[in-house]
């Protein structure tokens, strides 16, 4: 079994409401000097293969068919 840790992220220049929400809810909580927040998600997959380099692919499948929206989000896989 491998456990692996996907996390999706928007591309550099998409803009990101939500993280713009979070900088100025942080800033009203009295946190200065935040700033550039980015939201993103984060995917714990677990999968019944030993063979990593199988794993890295049907992660990978993963994320260009589902997990992420590749036109404006990067992605990267983390085995654990």
């Amino acid at each position: 079994m491998i456990k692996a840790r996907v996390t999706v992220t928007l591309k550099n220049g998409v803009l990101d409401p939500q993280g713009k929400a979070i900088e100025h809810s942080l800033a009203s909580l009295g946190f200065d000097g935040v700033g550039g927040v980015r939201q993103g998600k984060v995917f714990d997959v677990q999968l019944d293969t030993a063979d990593r380099g199988k794993a890295e692919a049907d992660l990978a499948a993963m994320c260009e068919k589902l997990l992420a929206n590749t036109v404006i989000e990067d992605y990267t896989v983390t085995l654990l």
